[in-house]
């Protein structure tokens, strides 16, 4: 049976034959920036977008991904397009574009050697894991406020999408310690709410949407469609500084991520939010963005979860 392949360095390559070396960037100093792009109907959404974010992010570390953008678009479709015909109909799968700044000659190289002028560039591809969102979607997900901190702006800028979070680790593993099924919701120095691992974090109160702002956090393509969805909606969306007390005291909070596009947030630091429940204004804009894309997505979710479940029994 064929295996999913991964485009890697300019090439295609069967996944089991895809590997990165010991003394790479990404792995010797987490010089790697990423992005992740979801298909609906087994056909990409808004690649544009994540590639024009890739694009200046790259720009941002000074290298040179050696393709146009055309190029790797038309690399990208190709991969989707052959890994999902691996996949059952009904599967959705999640795209995976990672840049390192390349390979040194040795490790020893970290003390002060240049890496090799050509980054290693990889496209790989998974399904989405529905079974891991099914019950957050049904009654909401849990967040923590560890006392790991966002790394602040003046290290790096937050509108890169990277891969150098160690901080996030120690942060999930702090916020689990308090809830196993909590997300850390991280702040940065000054006390300020800013994101999870992997979405950006907004709020409702009295009929409007606050967002952090993106001084602290990635301008997420998800936070972008929620903005555009709360436009058609007539719902006001506001960008400013929140703390917990905010959260603590909304009427809604919601996730917004690539992957399962939206999530209720129905507790922090084991304190219930709102009425404990998905509230309104997340399933209007659900409902929106399912209208946009021709998928009910928490049906999808759902009927996927218990797919998955079916088949491991």
């Amino acid at each position: 049976m064929s295996e999913p392949l991964v485009f890697l360095n300019g090439r295609f390559v069967p996944a089991s034959q895809a590997h990165v070396a010991i003394y790479d960037a990404g792995v010797v100093f987490g010089a790697t920036v990423t992005e992740m792009t979801r298909t609906f109907r087994q056909r990409l959404w808004r690649l544009a977008d994540h590639l024009d974010r890739l694009y200046r992010s790259l720009k941002y570390l000074r290298l040179d991904l050696g393709l146009t953008r055309d190029q790797l678009t038309e690399f990208s479709e190709e991969l989707v397009a052959h890994n999902a015909r691996l996949c059952d109909r009904d599967d959705e799968l999640g795209l995976v574009h990672f840049v390192t700044a390349g390979e040194y000659d040795t490790y020893a190289a970290g003390l002060g050697q240049s890496a090799r002028a050509t980054p290693t560039v990889c496209a790989h591809t998974f399904p989405l894991p529905f079974e891991r969102w099914a019950a957050s979607m049904r009654d909401g997900a849990h967040v923590v406020t560890p006392s790991i901190r966002h790394v602040p702006p003046q290290c790096y800028d937050p509108k890169v999408k990277y891969r150098s979070r160690l901080h996030y680790y120690l942060a999930e593993q702090e916020a689990r310690l308090v809830d196993p099924e909590a997300l850390a919701l991280l702040l940065d120095l000054h006390g300020n709410v800013t994101e999870t691992n992997a979405a950006n974090f907004l709020i409702a109160r009295r009929g409007t949407i606050f967002s952090p702002t993106t001084v602290n956090t990635l301008p997420g393509i998800s936070r972008a469609m929620v903005k555009e969805l709360a436009a058609d909606l007539e719902i006001p969306f506001v960008e400013r500084d929140l703390q917990v007390y905010d959260v603590v005291n909304a009427d809604e909070a919601l996730l917004c991520s690539t992957s399962f596009c939206l999530m209720p947030v129905t507790r922090i630091n084991g304190i219930a939010i709102g009425n404990g429940r998905p509230g309104p204004i997340v399933r209007r804009l659900l409902a929106a963005w399912s209208a946009a894309v021709g998928v009910d997505i928490a049906a999808q979710i759902e009927a996927g979860a218990q797919r998955r479940t079916r088949s491991t029994a």
